[in-house]
């Protein structure tokens, strides 16, 4: 056991503890200073990050007893400090957290880049952030938030900030980018001179391959192959049957306003040609969304397939998503038709963490399935010349609660 004191958020702390005990642990145990979480303990995922005389180390690897005499600043005091005022509202105005596991070690980090880093962009950001793993938020609201605080600072210089800037780089020689000091029960140790870390820039080395897309006209081979997707991301599958001859159910997939009044949830506000403009509402449970964008069709009528490919962005969120739909008509008989589907996407910003869900796939699927049943229902009763299709009707919660229903009948079927 050894006597370790420390200067925690402008108050010494001292305690008897184990010669090995962590910061981390001496943080919350001793200093009862639960804001400083504990992920890996092994100095990876950066959830532990604190401010050791204004400079962010890891506290699970950092023994308390060879932080003796430093000043520590937690979660828990930074109400002082300017660059963290706007870090806290650059995080809550572009939905930087989620959980909240990693953000005391992101807004440690986040401050060491606006300090160090003032002109960087979103590439460095990028880099700089890298030892700090984040499983909710897709990055791209933590990113924006830094990104807003450094143009924010290039627009409107804080003298504050400046301070700060100029005292980590050694000017005067010899300062650190302390916080302000905080009302201390007792004399704070002097600042050490520390050299300022230099983020390593990713090079790559070998070029990537981006695949092309086939041409959009359509071909004479006899091959079912849908041209190559450049979207990368989820894969989703789906089939259904439709009962009319495969010609009369092919004239109805390429005509985007039949398609679109056939997909729950989706409306077209400009048509031209195999190239759509519109909006896709979702809500799933917690989620809800809203994405407007752009779509154009690629289409093979020798093979009866077709790409539907693209993207759009919630406006709620900013989360974007790219999307590729391919779907592929075979004859089973004179008078049945599959369609088989495969959806590929993928999701930036907040709504990323629902991109993988099974129980979102799950929910995806049934729209597929629901997409079949508009189809054949409006092959069934076409609409009267010039009249525009109706929109087909969504009812999220009949769909969650379908989607749900489908997983506890899965889990006992496979139970016997």
């Amino acid at each position: 056991m050894a006597l370790v004191t420390l200067d925690v958020n402008g108050r010494k702390v001292s305690s008897d503890v184990p010669a090995r005990m962590h910061l981390g642990d001496f943080l919350r145990e001793e200093a009862r200073l639960t804001g400083t979480h504990l992920g890996c303990e092994h100095g990876v995922c950066g959830a532990c990050t604190v401010l050791m005389d204004g400079q962010p180390i890891r506290s699970c690897i950092s023994f308390a007893s060879a932080c003796a005499g430093k000043h520590i600043t937690t979660i828990e005091g930074y109400d002082a400090d300017p660059v963290m005022r706007r870090l806290r509202e650059a995080f809550t105005a572009h939905h930087a957290l989620q959980c909240g596991y990693c953000t005391p070690g992101m807004l440690a980090t986040a401050r060491d880049i606006v300090l160090r880093c003032p002109d960087a962009d979103d590439a460095r950001i990028r880099v700089e952030l890298a030892g700090n793993l984040c499983r909710c938020t897709g990055y791209m609201g933590i990113v924006a938030a830094i990104r807003s605080v450094l143009a924010d600072l290039i627009a409107t210089p804080d003298e504050e900030i400046s301070a700060l800037r100029r005292a980590l780089r050694g000017e005067p020689a010899g300062a650190v980018a302390a916080l302000p000091a905080p009302v201390s029960s007792g004399s704070a140790a002097a600042p050490v001179a520390q050299t300022p870390f230099e983020g390593f820039i990713a090079k790559v080395t070998t070029p990537v391959k981006e695949t092309a897309s086939a041409p959009a006209a359509a071909t004479s081979s006899s091959s079912s192959t849908a041209p190559a997707s450049r979207t990368k991301g989820s894969q989703i599958t789906g089939q259904f049957d439709v009962p009319f001859p495969a010609d009369q159910v092919w004239d109805f997939m390429v005509d985007l306003p039949a398609v679109a009044s056939c997909l729950p949830g989706a409306s077209i506000t400009e048509h031209d040609g195999d190239r759509v403009k519109g909006k896709v509402a979702i809500k799933f449970g917690p989620m809800s969304a809203a994405f407007n964008g752009a779509a154009r069709l690629e289409r093979d009528d020798a093979a009866r397939t077709a790409v539907f490919r693209g993207a759009g962005q919630d406006t709620l969120s900013q989360s974007r998503a790219n999307g590729d739909i391919t779907y592929r008509l075979t004859a089973v008989d004179s008078s049945h038709t599959r369609v088989d589907v495969e959806l590929l996407y993928s999701l930036q910003g907040p709504l990323a963490q629902f991109s993988r869900s099974g129980l979102v796939q799950d929910f995806v699927r049934r729209m597929i399935a629901d997409f079949g049943r508009n189809v054949t229902a409006r092959l069934q009763r076409p609409a009267d010349a010039g009249t525009p299709p109706p929109v087909a009707a969504f009812s999220p919660t009949r769909m969650f609660l379908g989607v749900l229903w489908d997983r506890i009948k899965g889990i006992f079927s496979r139970s016997h």
